[in-house]
């Protein structure tokens, strides 16, 4: 079964991160990205200052799992997160990858952090998740478009996925619209 959890705990989450510290400012940034978006960790990590294009309000995220590359609208509260992160973040460092580590010698952040940290974030919140990281908000985000009805095609691209059946995985609890699918599909084939 996917690992989604309800968008009210994705909302409760986020209410939990205290983003008064650098620590807070930087996860809540990396949160928000993660469950808005469907971002992997390894998309979190590899992200550059480079592709937040702030004059049109589009983030970039080159390097996808399956080799492409999707732009997306940087929503208000995404684009709002990001700076208030990188009002903070190191500038005396050369790296360009927007997430670093808070402690010295400032190093992007690997992969394996991020869902880490997401991990430590669900539980310190008391979010129970058999398999608590990063994909749980991956898998949040996609529940989430299910339940809003918007269709798998839609959704894939969405989440970068170039094989439809990828994006199946997720409707194992959306019932309703696999029946949808299949009907349409049967449709198809009569």
């Amino acid at each position: 079964m996917p690992r989604a959890i309800r968008w009210e705990d994705v909302k409760r989450l986020l209410a939990s991160i205290d983003r008064r510290s650098d620590l807070g400012k930087r996860d809540y940034a990396i949160l928000v990205l993660l469950a808005s978006y469907g971002l992997r960790a390894r998309e979190i990590a590899a992200l550059c200052l480079d592709d937040l294009d702030w004059k049109h309000a589009q983030v970039s995220i080159p390097m996808r799992k399956g080799g492409n590359s999707t732009r997306y609208p940087l929503s208000a509260t995404a684009g709002e997160a990001v700076i208030e992160y990188l009002q903070v973040r190191r500038t005396d460092v050369v790296h360009r990858q927007a997430f670093l580590t808070v402690k010295s010698p400032y190093t992007p952040m690997q992969h394996a952090t991020v869902s880490s940290m997401v991990g430590i974030r669900l539980r310190a919140a008391g979010i129970q998740v058999s398999r608590a990281g990063s994909h749980t908000l991956r898998h949040a985000c996609v529940q989430h478009l299910v339940e809003a009805n918007v269709p798998f095609k839609v959704i894939g691209d969405y989440v970068g996925h170039h094989n439809p059946a990828s994006t199946l995985v997720y409707g194992k609890v959306a019932l309703h619209k696999l029946r949808e699918l299949v009907i349409a599909t049967a449709e198809d084939v009569l």
